[in-house]
């Protein structure tokens, strides 16, 4: 039995989260093409005949602009010292830039094996990932290098069996049928929040965060009351829309997710709150539950 803690870090985009979605066979975290759509460390859980490993993704790392942003940066650094193997997935269609450079800075720190995971490898030829993979060894000694493409589910099963040669403990720490240790609570307002996400646009998704109010469980039917904070009053217009067109939208996408992570009928509430310049607010971050 051998088992581990893995975390998965990298630049927004780059497709941690899907990767993460991929190794467990259920959608534990949500996806979109907005950066930042993770912000919470998120643990998913693989397990086979001799092996569990706790997957840990994490934010992305970005250039800040808000209370909010450093918290998640903060998360992301913490990391890296408190796993046994870290994931560093880049998106191998994209050039290496200073934002990519500036991520490998922060590992050059660590004792922790670190394997290169280059993403999205379905967008390259064979001969522009040999180039890709040449010009990663060139920065960094990294422990393994992995190409892959989570989204398509092609050679992730070798990106499992390399990370089986880092893992060092022989402790199950997860029964066999759990998938991640995030709450019921927590998943159901990511489902709300990935709804928003896809279904609006500019600065809305970013000033956005879901909060449970009530969840009330009866025989055939569970109740779920969340609230929708945003950060400015004109943004709580865009998100109920005409009529409540919009918010409706927002519902009916995010209630057949909620009854997938359920696993019954959900009745769906959602109300729209304000408060102001929560993102930058100690309180309100603490409140909202993105802990330092």
């Amino acid at each position: 039995m051998k088992s581990g803690f893995v975390s998965i870090i990298g630049r927004p985009n780059v497709g941690k989260s899907t990767l993460l979605n991929t190794i467990v066979g259920e959608k534990i975290a949500i996806t979109s093409d907005k950066p930042q759509t993770t912000r919470n460390l998120i643990q998913g859980i693989y397990n086979d005949v001799d092996t569990q490993i706790v997957f840990i993704d994490t934010p992305g790392i970005h250039k800040p602009i808000n209370k909010l942003g450093n918290r998640m940066n903060a998360q992301s650094y913490y990391s890296i010292d408190d796993v046994d193997v870290l994931l560093l997935v880049m998106d191998a269609s994209s050039e290496l830039g200073s934002g990519d450079k500036f991520v490998i800075e922060k590992l050059s720190y660590t004792l922790k094996p670190v394997i290169l995971v280059l993403n999205k490898i379905d967008k390259l030829t064979n001969d522009e990932l040999l180039l890709k993979i040449t010009e990663y060894k060139d920065v960094y000694d990294f422990a393994d290098i992995v190409p892959i493409s989570a989204l398509k589910k092609d050679n992730v099963n070798r990106l499992i069996d390399v990370i089986k040669k880092y893992l060092t403990d022989n402790v199950k720490y997860f029964m066999d049928d759990e998938i991640t240790s995030a709450s019921d609570e927590f998943r159901i307002c990511e489902a709300v929040r990935e709804s928003i996400l896809n279904l609006t646009n500019d600065e809305v998704p970013y000033s956005v965060t879901c909060v449970i109010n009530n969840i009330e469980k009866e025989k055939d039917i569970t109740n779920v009351y969340v609230d929708i904070i945003v950060d400015r009053e004109n943004l709580k217009k865009i998100i109920i829309g005409k009529k409540g067109i919009k918010l409706k939208e927002i519902g009916i996408k995010a209630r057949g997710e909620i009854e997938k992570i359920l696993g019954c009928q959900v009745y769906l509430e959602l109300y729209v709150k304000t408060l102001k310049k929560w993102r930058d607010k100690e309180k309100y971050l603490t409140d909202l539950g993105f802990n330092e």
